[in-house]
C-alpha cells in the first residue's frame, strides 16, 4: 500500500464500514473530515481524539501534543488530559527518549493539560521513534463539529497554508534545504513552531457564533477544505488567491516540487460562520492572522483560480501526505 494516511473511499470501506456505535452516550462517533469523537457525560461533553506524529523527528513531543490539541480545540473544547505512545527502535537512546518527554511536558503546560498516562515500547517494528498522543478534552455548553456549516456561511482560515510542513521542512531537512534557499527562508520557517496551536483561534471563533471548524493537517487547505463540506453535505467555493502563504513555504515548494495548498497545515484553522468579516476582525483583535477564503454553497466544491472554477479533488487524489526529501 502507498505509505501515508487510507483515502477517504479506503477508510470507509476497511474502517468505518465495522463500526457501528452502540451507547446512547456517544454523539459524535467516527466520520471521514471528523477531527473529534464526542460523548456525553452528565453534564458535560467528552471529547476525543488521537493522532501518530511519522513525518517528524526533531520537536515530535511538542508537535504530537499541539497536533492532537487542535483537534480537540477544532471541536470547541479545552484540552485537560493526554495520553503518550512511544514506540522505540532498538536503535534508539535514552538521550531521545528524554528529549522527546521533556518537549511533550513543555507543550502540555502550554495548551494546560496533564499527561496522565500512555505506553513505551522499545520494538523492531518502527525503524524511527513513533509518538501517538490522545487527547481528552471538555465542552460545557456546545461542540462544535466538521458538520455544521451551512449555505451562506463565510469560510475563514488563520494563519499560513502549510504551515507544519514548512516547519518539518526547514527544521528537519536544513541541510538539504540550503543549497536550495537562503538562510533567511529556513529562519522563517523554523520560526512557525511558535504557531502551531489554534486553541486561542478556537476560542475566538467558539465566542463569534462559528457553526463549524476544521484543523488543516494531511491533505492540507485543499483537503480540509473538501473535508469540511463533505461532512457538512454542503458545497464550497475557495478563492486560491485568498489563501494565505508566506515566502517561505512558497520558495520551499517551490523548489521541491510540493503543492503547498496540499502541504501538511496543522497551526491552521478552517471555520465556517455566518459572518466572515466579524470573526476577522475580532481575530485580528487578538493578532491572529486571518482571512476570509470562500464560502459554503449548495453546489459542488470548487476551486477559484485566475483561470477560471475547477472541481476540488478529495484529499487522497494527489497530495503528498508524508514529508522526505
Amino acid at each position: 500500500m502507498k505509505p501515508g494516511k487510507l483515502t477517504n473511499e479506503q477508510l470507509h470501506e476497511a474502517v468505518l464500514s465495522h463500526i457501528e456505535p452502540q451507547r446512547r452516550e456517544t454523539k459524535i462517533g467516527p466520520a471521514v473530515g471528523e477531527d473529534c469523537a464526542v460523548v456525553r457525560w452528565s453534564d458535560d461533553y467528552v471529547v476525543m481524539t488521537t493522532d501518530p506524529i511519522t513525518a517528524a523527528s526533531e520537536g515530535a513531543g511538542s508537535l504530537a501534543v499541539e497536533v492532537c490539541c487542535n483537534d480537540i480545540a477544532s471541536a470547541g473544547a479545552e484540552p485537560v488530559a493526554l495520553l503518550l505512545t512511544l514506540l522505540i527502535p532498538p536503535s534508539a537512546h535514552m538521550a531521545d527518549i528524554e528529549a522527546i518527554m521533556a518537549d511533550a511536558q513543555a507543550a502540555a503546560e502550554r495548551v494546560h493539560a496533564d499527561i496522565v498516562g500512555g505506553h513505551t515500547e522499545v520494538t523492531d517494528a518502527v525503524n524511527r521513534i513513533v509518538v501517538s498522543v490522545t487527547a481528552i478534552g471538555r465542552a460545557s455548553k456546545r461542540v462544535i463539529s466538521t458538520a455544521g456549516m451551512k449555505p451562506g456561511d463565510t469560510i475563514v482560515m488563520t494563519k499560513w497554508a502549510g504551515l507544519e510542513g514548512t516547519l518539518i521542512l526547514a527544521r528537519d531537512y536544513r541541510e538539504k534545504l540550503e543549497s536550495m534557499v537562503s538562510d533567511a527562508v529556513l529562519e522563517e520557517g523554523m520560526r512557525l513552531a511558535s504557531c502551531l496551536s489554534v486553541l486561542p483561534e478556537s476560542r475566538v471563533a467558539v465566542r463569534c457564533g462559528a457553526t463549524a471548524m476544521h484543523d488543516i493537517t494531511e491533505g492540507g487547505v485543499y483537503g480540509a477544505v473538501w473535508e469540511l463540506a463533505n461532512a457538512s453535505s454542503c458545497g464550497a467555493v475557495i478563492d486560491r488567491d485568498a489563501i494565505p502563504l508566506l515566502s517561505s513555504t512558497r520558495q520551499i515548494c517551490k523548489k521541491i516540487g510540493t503543492d503547498p495548498y496540499r502541504l501538511i497545515s496543522s497551526g491552521c484553522l478552517l471555520i465556517a460562520c455566518p459572518d466572515g468579516e466579524k470573526l476577522c476582525a475580532a481575530l485580528q483583535e487578538k493578532h491572529i492572522p486571518c482571512a476570509v477564503i470562500g464560502h459554503a454553497t449548495d453546489g459542488d466544491i470548487l476551486l477559484k483560480t485566475p483561470e477560471g472554477l475547477f472541481p476540488l479533488d478529495p484529499p487522497g487524489a494527489d497530495e503528498i501526505y508524508s514529508i522526505d526529501l
